[in-house]
């Protein structure tokens, strides 16, 4: 009995893990996700440790046949070893260092730097201010916010609320319109059947969306931040854009098209045709990866002293979204894309490049990253907060007003908003640096012409603006009407009578 234990437990052992992702095809995915990397990262000091090993091996088993031995035989064993080690530790190191340089250029394989300029961008509302308008649309819901992101196809953003509970999944989807400029706030809320669909990600046990998306397809993940939500009707539906590895000494990620999960079915389905989906279907972290293997758009030597490629704008002006801002394309076409302002690495801080990945891509490659290098360069974002501060101090920035988002348009064009969080009341549009004679203007939020601090020559704004000054050389000038003895008005006439003119001076501000 005890030969067939210390047997059959081995052998049982070995069993048990190679059936693994017959019972437990979510930890076998993680398992076997996690040593693909692991084994890229081993697999050239482990390939070198075995030739040591074999050649040591080979050399002792010629000297035992010819009879040699003793001492000296054993030093030489331990020399040979510990030289093997050493070789085989320098190795590693210096693997850990270029694999991850191949890493990068294998990212790069889809990267193309241009001098074309950006194509037209539309604005939206800025991220902060949608996730700030989230909550206080929720109504009654107790759940906690999990994720926001915005819906370029449908100019909205949409908020998945988890539901209170460790055994529990979401509670609705809701999707909303956060309007730049104009007085919509239309709103769609959607709600889970939290007694079929009780999944989420990073849920417990059978609760966890990733088991789920595991039994349907195996060998592909996913990061949280990725997935959102949407409503067809009153069924909300969670997208998880999905990733699969590939490689084998140098093992990069590639998208692997979207998991739908039916919020009141609670049914998975796995599809590469992302068509119907109204939303980002191309991972937002697999463009982040593509954006900062960059680095390596140069030499190794480069890219170690770090003298290449580029950095994403971090002077704290865009906090909590200074990266893969998700935009619309300007012209009807509907595409959607992901777009970064980048810095020179070092200490500059201006924007030099933009860098675009499109957001809903079809198969099962690298999306296309462009670089597009500026020409004029433009001035960092807290130097563009700063001159808007400076030149339309009457608008910005007072109460609970700041600048928020300062992010590409197109071109060397940049769009920043002003306003509170639940209130976006004008935008700034520039070009270049803040330095230069390019043209900064305040508009409306709805893209109104109220000012600018400099019109370029030639420009349409420079065109509204002697249009507007024209209209007001030929408008016959009229003597302003008697008022008459204004201490016989009483305090009430003269509250009415200053709200009216109030309301005028801001009329004409805005050129309406």
């Amino acid at each position: 009995m005890g030969r067939a234990l210390r047997v059959g437990i081995p052998v049982g052992g070995v069993v048990l893990v190679a059936c693994a992702p017959l019972y437990a095809p979510y930890y076998s995915t993680v398992l076997v996700w996690e040593l693909r990397k692991l084994f890229a990262w081993l697999a050239l000091p482990l390939l070198a440790a075995g030739l040591v090993t074999l050649v040591w091996l080979a050399w002792w088993l010629v000297r035992r046949r010819r009879g040699g031995g003793g001492s000296g035989a054993g030093g030489a064993a331990g020399a040979f070893g510990c030289l093997g080690a050493l070789a085989g530790l320098a190795l590693a190191v210096a693997w850990l260092v270029y694999g991850a340089y191949l890493g990068d250029r294998a990212y790069m394989t889809a990267t193309q730097v241009v001098t074309e300029p950006v194509p037209a961008l539309a604005p939206r509302a800025p991220y902060l201010v949608g996730k700030a308008q989230a909550a206080p649309h929720l109504g009654d819901v107790t759940g906690e916010i999990a994720d926001i992101t915005y819906l370029p196809d449908a100019d909205r953003f949409a908020t998945l609320v988890e539901r209170r509970g460790w055994l529990s999944g979401y509670e609705v989807g809701l999707v909303q319109d956060v309007p730049l400029g104009g007085t919509s706030r239309a709103q769609e809320r959607c709600s889970f059947d939290v007694d079929v669909a009780d999944a989420r990600i990073s849920g417990w046990f059978g609760h966890n969306l990733g088991r789920k998306i595991s039994e349907q397809k195996r060998w592909v993940r996913f990061e949280a931040a990725d997935a959102y939500v949407i409503c067809r009707g009153d069924t909300p539906v969670v997208v998880v854009p999905l990733k699969r590895q590939t490689g084998i000494l140098v093992v990069t990620e590639r998208p692997a098209g979207v998991a739908l999960y039916d919020g009141r079915t609670g049914k998975v389905t796995i599809t590469t045709d992302t068509d119907a989906v109204p939303g980002p279907s191309y991972p937002l972290s697999l463009a982040s990866r593509q954006r900062e293997a960059a680095a390596a758009v140069g030499g190794f030597g480069d890219w170690w002293f770090e003298r290449s490629g580029w950095d994403a704008s971090e002077d704290g002006a865009n906090e909590g979204n200074d990266s893969e801002f998700t935009l619309r394309y300007a012209d009807s076409s509907g595409r959607s894309v992901y777009v970064t302002p980048l810095t020179p690495q070092g200490e500059a801080s201006s924007v030099v490049a933009v860098a675009t990945v499109p957001a809903r891509f079809q198969g099962t490659g690298l999306a296309p990253l462009t670089v597009h290098r500026l020409d004029p360069t433009w001035s960092s974002p807290k130097a563009i907060i700063a001159l808007i501060k400076a030149e339309y101090r009457d608008v910005c920035c007072y109460n609970d007003d700041q600048v928020f988002e300062v992010v590409p348009t197109g071109g060397s064009t940049w769009t920043a908003t002003i306003g509170s969080e639940q209130d976006i009341r004008y935008r700034v549009e520039g070009r270049g640096q803040v330095a230069g004679h390019e043209a900064t203007c305040l508009k409306a939020a709805d893209g109104a012409l109220i000012r600018c601090a400099y019109a370029a020559p030639g420009s349409p704004e420079e065109q509204e603006l002697k249009r507007r000054e024209n209209e007001k050389k030929d408008k016959p000038r009229a003597n302003p009407p008697d008022l008459g003895d204004l201490g016989a008005y009483t305090p009430e006439q003269l509250a009415e009578l200053n709200r009216r003119i109030n309301e005028e001076v801001n009329r004409r501000l805005k050129g309406t």
